[in-house]
């Protein structure tokens, strides 16, 4: 039983925009995959809703003259997945995009809608992040950039105001080429599961030494964080298996993971070194190639 006092179906993000600043009770219905759950559970926080599924300045994937690829937050991730310019650019998007639950939730759920909700566990944030992704929100004042590292602020706390909505995730150029990329997902089973740990990395390597890496982890914080000393200790070293499983050690520096009834603290501290060593070893494998 869905109790919605009010729906509004927009034909404008702009249109968006104004109704919630209206309204201090009105939420966002993209995907509708978390917040229709949350209805059916009774929850009357998101019984007054604005619509802006099938926006069409939502759904482009393009890629601008300077380079930067530019996707609309009501991209859902079959289409991510299927999109040529995302494959042959950003790989590392479409596999992120690939753990989301299962075929049903990814044919509806957006790109926009799993950043918004500000879970840690979102699926395409360390991707995201590692692609140093800047998120274009527009709200009663006007359009506005955020880079992702400034967007999450804890469990479920985003740095958008409530009239604000996500229009597009911007990719800049010199962050995706010529690099290697990797995601992994380590969940308690092979599909419509949440992350237990998230890992992506993405490296540049030159003349068989790290030029760049950054590495990224979701559920190994309070936020999705990237393990900055680990990145820069890396930076001019030979990569070989050693140096790997060195970084791999030292990304605990700048993680701490909780005790939750999916995993301890100390089963996730050694998943995160696990997959730290395992997907910057895949990353730097692409980069080398």
């Amino acid at each position: 039983m869905f109790n919605i006092e009010t729906y509004n179906k927009v034909q404008s993000v702009s249109e968006a925009v104004t109704l919630l600043a209206e309204n201090p009770r009105a939420r966002v219905l993209a995907g509708g995959t978390d917040v229709l759950i949350r209805l059916r559970e009774g929850d009357d926080r998101y019984s007054q809703l604005i619509d802006i599924h099938d926006l069409a300045e939502l759904q482009q994937v393009q890629q601008l003259a300077s380079g930067e690829i530019c996707i609309g937050a009501g991209v859902t991730f079959s289409q991510l997945m299927d999109n040529r310019l995302i494959q042959e650019r950003l790989p590392l998007v479409a596999q992120a995009a690939g753990t989301v639950g299962g075929p049903q939730v990814r044919n509806v759920a957006t790109i926009g809608g799993n950043l918004c909700n500000g879970a840690i566990s979102a699926d395409s944030a360390a991707a995201l992040y590692v692609l140093d992704a800047v998120l274009e929100i527009e709200g009663v004042s006007g359009v506005r950039d955020l880079p992702i590292g400034e967007f999450y602020l804890g469990p479920g706390q985003v740095a958008l105001e409530h009239s604000d909505v996500l229009r597009a995730i911007r990719i800049p150029a010199a962050s995706y080429r010529d690099y290697g990329t990797h995601y992994y997902k380590y969940a308690m089973r092979n599909a419509m599961d949440i992350a237990t740990i998230g890992c992506a990395a993405a490296c540049k390597v030159k003349a068989g030494c790290f030029d760049t890496l950054k590495i990224a982890f979701t559920v190994a914080a309070p936020k999705p964080m990237r393990a900055r000393s680990a990145e820069q200790f890396s930076v001019g070293q030979a990569v070989t298996p050693a140096l790997i499983n060195e970084i791999a050690g030292l990304v605990l520096q700048d993680l701490n993971p909780r005790d939750s009834w999916r995993a301890s603290k100390e089963f996730r501290l050694h998943i995160i070194k696990t997959l730290a060593r395992r997907v910057i070893m895949a990353a730097a494998g692409v980069a080398e190639a």
